[in-house]
């Protein structure tokens, strides 16, 4: 895209993250991500953070899963604690499963 001169914008990365998120390409989604920000300069946005959980969460990296939506500088929404759940499902943390849960049913 870039070598013919398209820059992308937003919406191409959160295509891109979630592509990468469900093919478990988590090292590519990571560099993505990184070079939104710093090549392409596109400020991150609640969607980017989702998919950057859902990444991180499907690859079972809860914790930096968890990491990414304390950091957030917008106020996480239901879909970020719901792809952090999912992934806690999947990876049968059930700890981190009941700490989310009560976020989600109780916002803060």
């Amino acid at each position: 895209m870039c070598e013919e001169g398209v820059q992308p914008d937003d919406i191409t990365f959160v295509c891109l993250l979630s592509a990468c998120s469900h093919a478990g390409l988590v090292d590519e989604g990571m560099h993505c991500y990184a070079s939104m920000t710093t090549v392409h300069m596109i400020s991150a946005k609640l969607e980017h953070y989702i998919c950057m959980v859902d990444l991180l969460g499907r690859a079972g990296r809860l914790e930096e899963a968890e990491n990414m939506i304390k950091a957030m500088p917008c106020r996480p929404e239901v879909a970020a604690w719901g792809a952090l759940l999912g992934a806690c499902r999947i990876h049968g943390n059930v700890e981190m499963g009941e700490r989310v849960a009560k976020r989600i049913l109780i916002p803060a």
